[in-house]
């Protein structure tokens, strides 16, 4: 099946999907159940796909590509696998969206959506898809908080990745790559900017004391 989707311009002319799929798991899902769904979000028209070394799942997913690649789902010219940075509307990450675009350099972000609440977050942090500010936006357009987060990405500039066990989410994620059936205002972005609180639910606290640690600087 394939999508009508939003692309962003690359600096070697290429153009790559607005949204991503995040292909991290927590240790409770299954491998098998997680290489599903990301066969699903080939199958329902994602041609972005976001992994990275730390989880130990690249050679599968890279199989589940290559098979889709064989059956002829998709081809191997319309395939973008990235890496990210996190930013969403509590940290929408303006300077650092200010330096990629002065250097042609477009930002994949992951995150977008807030957090899993996975073991490593914390607890304590709130949840941005209950914002009152998402949620009055959300309801105006007649969208949830998601989509509106997902599109205040997107308005942006930004190269989003989204993350789903959960079928009917992701069908609703896939909606940002069409032909959008909304967009938010002048005043709705202003809004969404005035939420930012600089937090970043990810903070990899662990390593916090390795010399590279990347978060202690400004961005």
């Amino acid at each position: 099946m394939e999508t009508q989707c939003q692309r962003v311009k690359l600096s070697d002319g290429h153009f790559i999907p607005i949204l991503g799929f995040g292909t991290s798991a927590p240790e409770e899902v299954p491998k098998r159940e997680d290489l599903e769904f990301t066969k699903f979000t080939l199958d329902v028209g994602f041609r972005h796909t976001d992994c990275t070394h730390a989880y130990k799942n690249e050679e599968n997913v890279g199989q589940v590509i290559r098979s889709k690649i064989a059956d002829g789902t998709v081809k191997r010219e319309d395939i973008f696998y990235t890496s990210k940075v996190e930013c969403h509307p509590y940290l929408n990450q303006s300077k650092l969206l200010e330096f990629c675009k002065s250097h042609d350099i477009v930002l994949v972000a992951y995150g977008t959506l807030g957090s899993q609440r996975l073991q490593w977050v914390n607890p304590n942090y709130p949840n941005l898809l209950e914002d009152p500010v998402l949620c009055a936006i959300a309801k105006k357009h007649k969208q949830t908080p998601a989509l509106v987060a997902l599109r205040y990405r997107v308005q942006r500039g930004v190269v989003v990745l989204a993350k789903s066990f959960n079928k009917k989410w992701i069908k609703e994620n896939i909606q940002v790559m069409m032909m959008f059936d909304f967009e938010l205002t002048p005043e709705d972005m202003e809004a969404i900017d005035g939420i930012n609180r600089n937090m970043r639910y990810y903070e990899f606290l662990p390593v916090i004391d390795h010399p590279e640690y990347p978060y202690s600087e400004e961005y």
